[in-house]
């Protein structure tokens, strides 16, 4: 009996060391964990279990898949002073977990930051027509400006694409209409063309005709050949007869021709 009240005593203060004094934490293959002894930062911990003591020391993990941050309609100036809504999206991901943590409260709203200042000094230095020709260089010019930035607080750009440039509703129709004037331009472009080539045959045609007038009838007679319904009269040289072979209901018949007689 003198044994079992210290036992019993041994047994609570046990269970309740393993329960509040010791702990076990299970980090996953896309986590880190931030390891802080007695407040201060020990090691980084890789994907596995880990038993620590809550009393001395603080585990925290993070999260360091891929991440993506979009800017929705950030307005900004062009520098012709023409204001555009932008949107853009970045996909980023946490290369040093002890930077993103350290460096700044929020690795988020730090790099939506330096995107947006980005963004508006590139669109500050370019006009309307330098905007659209070359939106795909706005994007590499986006990741080339924000890249190191990001780096600095331990975070890893892989891409900043531009998703749509909205302008004004007036802007918007000003470019429709210049839109529509260089395709009738087109259009009318591509009928000049037809038409040229067309009198380029013609004058080709005429200047083998004029050599050679012969190619003018046989042509006709070609042409009138797959046809139907078509009467023809030729007008034949005096020294020589012709016979002329008609189609009737109820046969052939040949009909004779001779030059007149002077």
């Amino acid at each position: 009996m003198e044994y079992l009240i210290p036992s019993l005593v041994l047994i609570v203060l046990l269970t309740l060391f393993f329960k509040f004094a010791i702990r076990r934490i299970t980090i996953l293959e896309y986590e880190r964990g931030l390891m802080y002894v007695k407040g201060q930062f020990s090691k980084i911990l890789a994907a596995g279990q880990y038993w620590y003591s809550p009393l001395f020391a603080v585990i925290q993990k993070l999260d360091i898949r891929p991440r993506f941050a979009s800017i929705t309609g950030q307005e900004v100036l062009s520098a012709d002073g023409i204001t555009l809504k932008v949107s853009l999206a970045a996909n980023y991901e946490i290369a040093d977990p002890l930077l993103a943590t350290h460096k700044t409260q929020s690795f988020q709203d730090a790099l939506y930051l330096e995107l947006q200042l980005a963004l508006r000094e590139i669109m500050g230095a370019a006009d309307i027509d330098a905007i659209l020709k070359s939106r795909n260089e706005l994007s590499g010019k986006l990741l080339e400006i924000t890249a190191p930035k990001a780096m600095d607080i331990g975070l890893k750009l892989i891409s900043v694409n531009l998703k749509d440039i909205m302008f004004p509703g007036k802007l918007k129709e000003v470019f429709a209409q210049v839109v529509s004037a260089r395709q009738e331009g087109l259009a009318m472009l591509e009928k000049a063309r037809g038409e040229m080539a067309a009198l380029r045959s013609l004058a080709n045609a005429a200047k083998m005709i004029e050599s050679n007038p012969a190619l003018l009838q046989l042509r006709l007679v070609q042409t009138l050949g797959q046809s139907s319904g078509n009467t023809l009269m030729l007008g034949m040289p005096a020294s020589s007869p012709v016979t002329i072979t008609q189609n009737t209901a109820s046969g052939s018949k040949s009909l004779g021709a001779s030059p007149e007689q002077s």
